[in-house]
């Protein structure tokens, strides 16, 4: 639970009476380092990908700033030096701008704002001698559709950006009309035809993502990419779904076109002329193709693909097209780790990519030649990006106790980095943290599994401490050396407890076989996994208090909370967040029903038994545990009535139990005050079953 500041001190005035010694003697001055507080969490800037220029002197991006009080988070521009040194916003303005992109004359840059009162993309002249982007922008596009994801075309003619159009309407005024009819209705019903009539967060407006191109110099943009079919497909962020050629003549886009998309994850990769036309497939694999690169020479087009037909946590391979014989080759075939973003060298020689390993997501380099990827870069990387000289390799970072900032690698890599932007330091040069340590241990079936302790600041080895267990969702995901605002374990260790979490079967960064070995088998090695990883620290660690333990987790870990009701009484509390309570309900209500029919092998009438075995809530009978459960209306991945069902359960069974709901919020809880109000909830609940059994 986050305290006041009064608190805290009575709390350190204790430690100090209980504990004399020169360690603690210090905590209590002026200046110490104090635990890392919600409102410290607030206050970092949330850094996005790096954007370099042309002559490689700068280096631009987006940081968001969340204003507590506001209830708001906003983006705005950066800049820093490519060298390192001092970074600074880009404008004065209050207006939310994301996504810079450099012209390729270095004298540009476009970006999307909300300026003229919805998202657009504009354009301003930029300076590199001094780094300052002209104070008044154009605005390039004016949709009432709105636009984002804005990137230049290589030669500097036209830019192509997304928009939310009706496949129907012929151009924007169509669009505006069917929106205004809309608004203005009495009536708000909608009926639906056919499946994902609601995803994410929202029910459909029976509109598109499409690709529209628009000169530099403004205009009537065109819809390169009509039709019933989104381009790009939805997706979480990432690497961008489409680029251009090199030559500006060409568009690849990623689209996904099977009948039932509610069913499937076959993502293809097609290429449309950049003024439009009949596009052509290139992909060929039932599984996933996307994110398109062109080689800066314009020989090759790069991109991520799995193999498998339903199953979006198969192995993302790294392939290559040949534009001119139209061949694809896998050139990380023998390479047993998912690849992540990836940018092809100036040279087109080699791909530089992320690729996520036991904890960490270091960065590799493989050639075109082929051969084992090759690791350059430890630490957890992401977002890629190259100076034009090819001397510098950019990229975000972060770990368990920071979150990202931008660092460069020199080519060739040495294993080195430094820090390009410090914005973070302010704050968290004040706070107390802990580094994340891993053990490992025997799980289910003999295999070597990984697990991380975090411990609480002014650790003291000869105290006993109260457990928060984080299992983690996906459940092909994994707790690593890396950041969360939603599940951060530096803030859950913060008020006196020991975070341990582990990486069962599923988990990503050990292995394909290793994340197949949860498919159809949720309740079973995974949970040994868990249990095993326990006891383990339990009898490794003098300072765990195994009788002062309460377990926590989020969708596929909100599903092994509630399984965990069902089979063992070890904890003095759980909290189940966004979690499967009824396997069978869960299909019938989710959007993504290509997930469900993968770890389950099939539907609830032609494969009830293996629901049924993995179904949480026909093991009520066991419920004993008190249970915070946390659901949220507008989550179409797992349905609030899961959470319903569960808290209905447990208040019938009389197990002390309560329910955070959150109306406005999806599988995510994103709004600044309501995840405040979710870590003081979840905190406290703790507390109460931990820190009074004291």
């Amino acid at each position: 639970m986050h305290c006041s500041g009064a608190w805290r001190r009575l709390i350190e005035l204790a430690l100090i009476g209980v504990f004399v010694s020169s360690a603690w003697a210090q905590g209590a001055n002026k200046g110490a380092k104090r635990p890392f507080t919600f409102e410290d969490m607030m206050a970092l800037k949330r850094v996005a990908e790096p954007v370099v220029s042309p002559d490689g002197k700068w280096v631009v991006f987006s940081a968001v700033d969340v204003n507590l009080e506001e209830n708001t988070r906003k983006p705005y521009l950066w800049i820093v030096p490519a060298e390192g040194g001092e970074a600074h916003r880009l404008t004065t303005s209050q207006n939310t701008e994301d996504r810079p992109r450099f012209a390729p004359d270095d004298k540009r840059l476009i970006y999307t704002s909300n300026a003229s009162g919805s998202s657009q993309i504009w354009m301003a002249d930029f300076d590199s001698a001094s780094g300052a982007l002209a104070p008044t922008g154009k605005q390039i596009t004016s949709l009432s559709t709105e636009a984002d994801g804005g990137i230049w075309s290589p030669n500097g003619k036209n830019i192509l950006f997304i928009s939310q159009v009706y496949p129907e309407c012929p151009d924007d005024a169509c669009n505006k009309a069917r929106d205004e009819e809309l608004a203005k209705s009495k009536v708000k019903a909608l009926i639906f035809n056919r499946l994902f009539y609601r995803h994410w967060t929202s029910y459909t407006h029976f509109k598109r993502t499409h690709l529209l191109v628009v000169p530099v110099e403004g205009g009537t943009p065109k819809d390169i990419t009509p039709g019933d079919h989104d381009v790009p497909p939805f997706n979480l962020g990432g690497q961008d779904l489409y680029a251009i050629s090199p030559d500006g003549q060409e568009v690849a886009y990623t689209s996904n076109i099977d009948e039932v998309g509610a069913t499937s994850t076959n993502n293809e990769l097609f290429l449309v002329p950049v003024g439009g036309g009949t596009p052509r497939k290139i992909s060929s694999s039932p599984g996933s193709d996307s994110t398109p690169l062109y080689s800066p020479d314009g020989k090759y087009l790069a991109y991520r693909s799995q193999a498998r037909a339903g199953y979006e946590s198969d192995r993302f391979r790294l392939f290559i097209y040949d534009r001119r014989s139209r061949q694809t080759r896998d050139l990380t075939q023998n390479f047993d780790r998912w690849v992540g973003s990836f940018v092809w060298a100036p040279d087109s020689t080699a791909i530089y990519f992320s690729a996520e390993q036991k904890g960490e997501a270091p960065i590799y380099v493989v050639t075109l030649n082929g051969g084992e990827p090759k690791q350059v870069v430890r630490g957890h990387n992401d977002d890629l990006a190259f100076s034009q000289d090819g001397k510098g390799l950019f990229f975000t970072r972060m770990s368990a106790q920071a979150p990202n900032e931008i660092y460069k690698s020199a080519i060739p890599a040495s294993g080195n980095a430094t820090a390009v932007t410090h914005l973070n330091d302010p704050v968290l040069s004040q706070v107390s943290m802990q580094p994340l340590e891993p053990f490992w241990f025997r799980g289910a079936e003999n295999v070597q599994v990984e697990g991380f302790v975090v411990k609480p600041p002014n650790f003291n080895a000869g105290q006993k401490y109260p457990v928060k267990f984080l299992i983690h969702g996906g459940p092909q995901g994994a707790w690593g050396n890396s950041w969360s605002y939603r599940w951060n374990a530096e803030l859950f260790a913060a008020n006196g407890y020991v975070v341990v979490m582990i990486n069962p079967r599923g988990s990503t960064g050990y292995g394909q076989r290793f994340i197949d070995d949860i498919n159809g088998d949720w309740g079973g090695k995974a949970y040994l996994d868990l249990m095993r990883g326990l006891d383990y620290v339990e009898k490794t660690y003098a300072y765990i208090d195994k009788d002062r333990e309460c377990a926590l987790g989020a969708s596929y870990g909100g599903y092994a909370i509630n399984w965990i009701l069902g089979h063992t009484n070890r904890f003095k509390c759980l909290v189940s967040h966004d979690g499967m309570f009824n396997t069978e309900s869960a299909y019938g209500t989710t959007e993504e029903l290509w997930f469900n029919e993968w770890e389950f092998k099939g539907t609830p009438w032609n494969n009830r038994a293996l629901y049924r075995k993995w179904s949480p809530h026909l093991f009520a009978t066991n419920f004993r545990t008190p249970t915070l459960v946390v659901h949220s209306q507008l989550d179409y991945r797992l349905d609030v009535s899961e959470g319903f069902q569960l808290f209905t359960t447990l208040q019938r069974l009389k197990v002390p139990s309560r329910m955070l709901y959150f109306p406005d919020e999806g599988h995510w809880v994103l709004k600044p005050q309501n995840s405040r109000l979710w870590y003081k909830t979840v905190n406290e609940w703790v507390d109460t079953y931990t820190k009074s059994a004291r």
